[in-house]
């Protein structure tokens, strides 16, 4: 299970004397913008800005297909789940930050679902990334049983007290090539306003930078024409980590929870090494 837990998990353990990356770590040829209102979240993250304010542990769990688990990607390091602990990690360098990548290509939400069990819910994280919707255009699923498989799949997150953030497909030829693809967006769109979560809207920010004439297409999608490169992936995980944390600074939290009110909690969450590997080690245990 150890070995199991190593080889999924992505643990940034840059606390408050790790120097940030340096800058030249972004790609040059990307800036990493959009607008606002496509990058903005309508609702808030209640657990992930407890976590952040009080600076305990922030465990993220990104669950997904090939998108997630890194897919065109050139090493696990150059993942959105890595780089997006490491983006966390540069606006917040005192807070432990942790982010399991459980991203299996080829799976479509049904069978993510089925995994939330093993893969979610016994890492108890404050956030959950669900990356979805890629798979189900490429096999033309029914749309009204995708549906109902994520709508099912963000009330077991809601009921164990996570925040969720949908993520949906990336705006590419293969993609592009399948007409189901606008009511599997639309559809992710929808359920996340009824059922008040977050989404990352990754098919409107990459349209964007294409029909903008920032970028070609080339420049965000690799040789097969459907799965991101390093630098799509630098930018997403960047364009993500601005919303989040936006929508976490923004969340009002009640009294007795916001450290900002009580001299008690407001230095808790100046974790060492060792409050770390404990908050870690409780992880694995619960596996």
């Amino acid at each position: 299970m150890r070995s199991l837990f190593s080889a999924t998990l992505v643990v940034v353990l840059l606390l408050g004397a790790a120097a940030p990356p340096p800058a030249a770590a972004t790609p040059p040829a990307l800036r990493c913008t959009a607008p606002e209102a496509v990058t903005r979240f309508k609702v808030s993250l209640p657990n992930t800005a407890r976590a952040i304010r009080r600076g305990a542990a922030l465990v993220i769990v990104a669950i997904g297909s090939s998108s997630t688990q890194g897919v065109g990607a050139s090493d696990q390091a150059h993942t959105y789940p890595a780089l997006l602990a490491e983006e966390l990690q540069r606006r917040w360098p005192r807070l432990a930050v942790i982010v399991v990548n459980k991203g299996v290509g080829g799976e479509t939400a049904d069978q993510m679902l089925a995994r939330f069990t093993r893969d979610v819910l016994p890492y108890r994280p404050q956030l959950v990334i669900w990356q979805t919707g890629s798979n189900s255009v490429l096999q033309s699923r029914d749309v009204q049983g995708y549906e109902q498989t994520i709508r099912e799949g963000i009330a077991r997150l809601k009921a164990a007290h996570m925040d969720v953030i949908l993520m949906d497909p990336q705006y590419a030829p293969r993609i592009l090539g399948r007409p189901i693809y606008k009511a599997i967006v639309d559809t992710i769109g929808e359920v996340s306003n009824d059922l008040k979560v977050a989404v990352f809207r990754r098919f409107a920010v990459m349209r964007y930078w294409v029909t903008s004439g920032q970028y070609r297409m080339e420049d965000i999608i690799s040789y097969d024409h459907l799965h991101m490169n390093d630098a799509s992936y630098h930018c997403i995980a960047r364009l993500l980590a601005d919303s989040l944390a936006s929508a976490a600074l923004a969340t009002p939290l009640p009294q007795a929870d916001d450290p900002m009110t009580t001299g008690s909690e407001s230095h808790r969450g100046m974790l060492g090494t060792s409050a770390l590997k404990d908050t870690v080690g409780e992880i694995i245990d619960g596996l």
